[in-house]
């Protein structure tokens, strides 16, 4: 029993060493660690991974406007053959206004239906088949943001839409080529194709813009992003001392009423009685007056008031009277040396005028005339 004791602790050390002589991991830099090497790319998902296919058939469906139908029945050729190269079937269905993507027996990528899905989405979305056929690659991601419920007024929502694209689509030009991502803005909805960082980038952007604050703030953040990350030794540092901290300005614009009170001074004491009538018939000397007197005045007053409006009347009648300043005359200029008229040789043409009959041939003619009769004759003699 003794033996069995003394082996009990024995075993226990020697289990203690074999644990402590296990390999110990090397020591590397968490920067290293957490940095993708440059130009690595994660193998294709080929057959070979998957042989046996898959269990369940997937599909999925989406609708589409009526304005899209037109585009879709021509480029739909294109969509089936980019399916069937994954195995994935694909339907239009005109009537009902919907596409349908599914898998085959054939199918062995299970992803493949997911990217199928979000092409389908994208063609409805306004997205050319060009640009949405790029998300059955597997280093490409999309996102279809929806803006409409973010603002409520319409107006400033159309305001606001337009800020994102810019002028002639400058902004969101400037948007595509920093993120690396194609971005279709339509209705109330912003679609993005690209790299998983660049629709993180979009997505912000979009959101920011809906909520007043101005792309061109976030566009300037990703080019000074854009350029730190080209330094290798920056990498692993924190880049908020480089980038711009703008403050943001909400100004309050409350309506001012057209009446302002303005508050009295505060005064524990209470404010002075008014005075009654008779305070004030006592101070002006009324009150000692008879009520002839009283009446009198009251007379007087009424007649004053009375003479006083029948002045006034009289002087806006009389204004009709009153006659309108007169402009001064302008002297007129005297006619110069140069465009003085011959009176004399105007009386000349008048009389050799009224001595010709209306319709009557000059001297000069008439013998030209005679001259022609004269010729006339001796030819027919």
């Amino acid at each position: 029993m003794a033996s069995s004791k003394q082996e009990g602790p024995a075993t226990a050390s020697r289990k203690s060493e074999f644990r402590s002589q296990k390999p110990k991991p090397e020591s590397r830099d968490e920067s290293e660690l957490l940095t993708v090497p440059d130009g690595w790319k994660e193998p294709a998902f080929s057959k070979e991974d998957n042989p046996r296919g898959l269990l369940e058939e997937s599909s999925f469906a989406t609708l589409f406007p009526k304005y899209r139908e037109a585009y879709l029945k021509e480029c739909w050729p294109l969509v089936q053959k980019a399916l069937s190269e994954h195995h994935v079937n694909a339907t239009l269905d005109l009537i009902e206004g919907s596409m349908t993507v599914c898998t085959t027996k054939k199918t062995f990528d299970p992803y493949i239906i997911i990217r199928a899905r979000d092409l389908i989405k994208l063609l409805a979305r306004s997205v050319s088949f060009e640009q949405a056929v790029r998300i059955l690659q597997d280093d490409v991601a999309c996102d279809i943001i929806k803006i409409g419920s973010l603002v409520r007024n319409k107006e400033r929502f159309v305001k606001r839409r337009q800020r994102l694209i810019g002028p002639k689509g400058s902004t969101l030009k400037a948007l595509e080529l920093l993120t690396n991502c194609y971005v279709m803005v339509q209705g109330n909805t912003v679609s993005a194709i690209g790299p998983f960082s660049g629709l993180k980038e979009v997505r912000k952007v979009v959101l920011d813009t809906m909520k007043n604050i101005h792309p061109i703030y976030n566009i300037k953040t990703l080019m000074i992003k854009r350029e730190l990350a080209k330094d290798s030794e920056l990498r692993s540092q924190s880049w908020e001392r480089f980038l711009p901290q703008f403050k943001h300005k909400n100004v309050n614009k409350r309506k001012e009423p057209k009446k302002k009170t303005v508050k009295k001074e505060y005064t524990p004491f209470p404010p002075p009685q008014p005075e009654s009538q008779i305070d004030k018939e006592l101070a002006t000397g009324e009150y000692f007056l008879k009520a002839s007197q009283k009446k009198r005045q009251k007379m007087e007053a009424i007649k004053a008031k009375q003479a006083e409006a029948l002045s006034r009347r009289q002087e806006e009648r009389n204004k009709a009277f009153i006659p309108p300043k007169e402009k001064p005359v302008v002297k007129p200029k005297e006619a110069s040396p140069e465009t003085k008229i011959d009176v004399a040789a105007i009386k000349e043409k008048v009389k050799k005028a009224k001595s010709k009959k209306l319709g009557a041939l000059t001297a000069e003619e008439v013998k030209l005339k005679m001259e022609a009769d004269e010729k006339k004759k001796k030819k027919k003699k």
